[in-house]
């Protein structure tokens, strides 16, 4: 297993030739995959669109989603035929956790959604709660929700964007999602975004 290979990805774009209504209009749930790899710009942007620094000030760096409180209680996790990659918002970069193909463990976690396993890239999107309901209490369990809600939205987007097809699981056995990651009793996996180029 190999650990902490670190890969700076290239500073995401601000312009776009596809206007965000033209996005939202053709964004559609796609569930065949080229095999075809995407490349670090392309993952980096769609990275940057879920997680990203846009600004920092009063010493927090905000980013593309919001967050109650800007406590910003998510990770994500890319799996891809290269390994299982942690992205770390500050410094735009990958950090390898894993340097095995598991896209096909990671279906079969996802009571068998083959297109998981054909995908170029899945995102896992995982929470730790107790950064918000440190703050909100019981309520915070909501705003963490809300906030998975907003960042695979600004993935999906950005995905479509870049001429992508993505599909959002919700559909998966969470503590076999967990098994794949090296991850605390505190963080859990809400949702899987597969991206590619469509069949």
């Amino acid at each position: 297993m190999a650990k902490n290979k670190e890969i700076i990805l290239p500073q995401p774009s601000l312009k776009s030739n596809v206007s965000l209504e033209e996005a939202i209009f053709k964004r559609r749930s796609h569930r065949e995959f080229l095999d075809k790899d995407l490349d670090l710009n392309q993952i980096g942007q769609i990275l940057w669109a879920g997680q990203g620094i846009t600004l920092e000030k009063f010493g927090i760096k905000f980013r593309t989603a919001p967050s109650a409180g800007a406590l910003y209680p998510m990770e994500l996790y890319v799996f891809s035929k290269e390994g299982i990659f942690h992205y770390l918002p500050l410094g735009h970069k990958l950090i390898q956790i894993n340097d095995k193909d598991l896209r096909e463990n990671l279906s079969i976690c996802a009571w068998g959604q083959r297109f998981i396993s054909q995908a170029p890239l899945n995102i896992v999107i995982c929470a730790v709660y107790s950064r918000t309901t440190k703050k909100y209490g019981q309520r915070g369990i909501r705003y963490v929700h809300m906030e998975a809600g907003h960042i695979a939205q600004n993935i999906i987007l950005e995905a479509t964007a870049l001429g992508l097809a993505s599909v959002c699981v919700g559909a998966f056995d969470d503590p076999a999602v967990k098994d794949l990651l090296p991850i605390g009793l505190d963080e859990e996996p809400l949702y899987i975004i597969a991206i590619g180029y469509s069949k």
